[in-house]
């Protein structure tokens, strides 16, 4: 197999070479003048590419100055990142490659970038989505380690090309890699979304750790240490699988109420800002969210339980009572269908076992209820 590399910067160069030492013939380019003693570096696109089976684009996207996060950004106006370097390329292979070749993203953009504005640009073939977690510093070993390869196509694993596209992907990082990773596919947004949320998910948790810090700091006779060490060792819920399924809200007599009141606790420490309105604002606003796709399927709505926890008649801090309140205030009745007509059944939670007839749609937060033409999946 033949690879070649168009970018040669901070990422393009050493994974490049870290290919090229696995013993696979590499080519490269970039505008600026490179020098390496691994990878044979063209003059030209059209150089780079000739005869190789896979291109990797690995040009950046940057945010414009001002917005890396070196200076405060919250009171910027929000930007997306700038595509135009990814998109000179895509025009340029397209001069260039033929149809054979797979074409392979590997830099940073926002979900939906990919079938919106990139793919359009290079119509010989579809463009392959393949994003790397690594960090600066530990780029080579981050490449030869990951945690996952991800792989994104127009149809994902539904179509037979972008099935094609992913073994040969998964079999060349299998040849590269030294840790066997696992093989995550998808279409392009669900690999957009991946990589992106995987880096946010590193930022909450940051704030959130700095935040117990601020605290410790303010309250006193607190060592943030120990309260995090705790934390980081409670693996059943927090650094666990354990509540990764998106479906209905937090609920319960304790999630929702803490995280109330501590808005007071950050206003009473001076903290300067407020992580748990935030949480809390989130919460609702998603509740909200979900009434209306309710109420695209009717307006006479029952739901399935009132508690937060299944088996149980217990609804402090309910979801489902919080959905209620916004399917009303949307203009949708809740009925308990018994007597009344009932339009749809919202299946509030996993376990629940719905009867309804064909003409009633059951509304599934979990993806899980078997399917049916009655049957209605929130999120996917």
């Amino acid at each position: 197999m033949k690879v070649a590399f168009v970018g040669l910067g901070k990422l393009g160069m050493p994974c490049a070479e870290a290919i090229a030492k696995k013993g696979i013939d590499v080519t490269g380019f970039d505008t600026t003048n490179k020098k390496s003693n691994l990878i044979s570096i063209k003059t030209s696109i059209q150089d780079t590419v000739k005869d190789r089976d896979i291109v990797f684009i690995a040009v950046p996207t940057p945010h414009e100055s001002g917005y890396d996060g070196r200076t405060p950004t919250s009171d910027l106006p929000v930007k997306d990142f700038d595509y135009e370097a990814v998109k000179n390329t895509l025009i340029e292979l397209d001069k260039v490659c033929n149809d054979e070749q797979m074409i392979v993203l590997i830099s940073t953009v926002l979900p939906g970038t990919i079938r919106r504005e990139l793919n359009p640009l290079y119509l010989k073939n579809k463009i392959v989505y393949n994003p790397y977690l690594i960090a600066m510093g530990t780029v080579e070993k981050d490449f030869l380690n990951p945690e996952m390869i991800m792989i994104g196509t127009k149809n994902g694993m539904a179509g037979t090309g972008c099935s094609a596209k992913t073994y040969k992907l998964s079999n060349f990082y299998q040849r590269v890699c030294d840790n066997n990773p696992r093989i995550e596919a998808g279409t392009w947004e669900e690999i957009e979304a991946i990589k992106i949320f995987y880096n946010t998910f590193i930022s909450n948790k940051i704030s959130l750790v700095n935040m117990i810090q601020d605290v410790a700091v303010r309250l006193g006779n607190m060592n943030v240490d120990t309260v995090t060490t705790a934390l980081a060792k409670s693996t059943q819920r927090i650094t666990g699988p354990a509540y990764m399924r998106a479906g209905m809200g937090d609920g319960g007599a304790c999630h929702p109420r803490d995280n109330i009141a501590l808005r007071w606790l950050a206003k009473d420490l001076g903290l300067g800002y407020d992580l748990f309105a935030s949480i809390m604002t989130a919460r609702e606003s998603q509740a909200k969210n979900m009434a209306l796709e309710i109420l695209k399927h009717g307006k006479n709505i029952c739901f399935s339980s009132d508690s937060y926890k299944p088996g149980t008649d217990l609804v402090d801090g309910s979801y489902s009572l919080l959905l209620q309140h916004y399917v009303e205030q949307l203009g949708g009745r809740i009925v308990n269908g018994l007597n009344n007509p009932v339009e749809v059944v919202v299946r509030v939670h996993e376990s629940d076992q719905i009867t309804a007839d064909n003409s009633t749609i059951i509304f599934d937060p979990w993806r899980t209820y078997p399917k049916g033409n009655n049957v209605r999946y929130y999120g996917k």
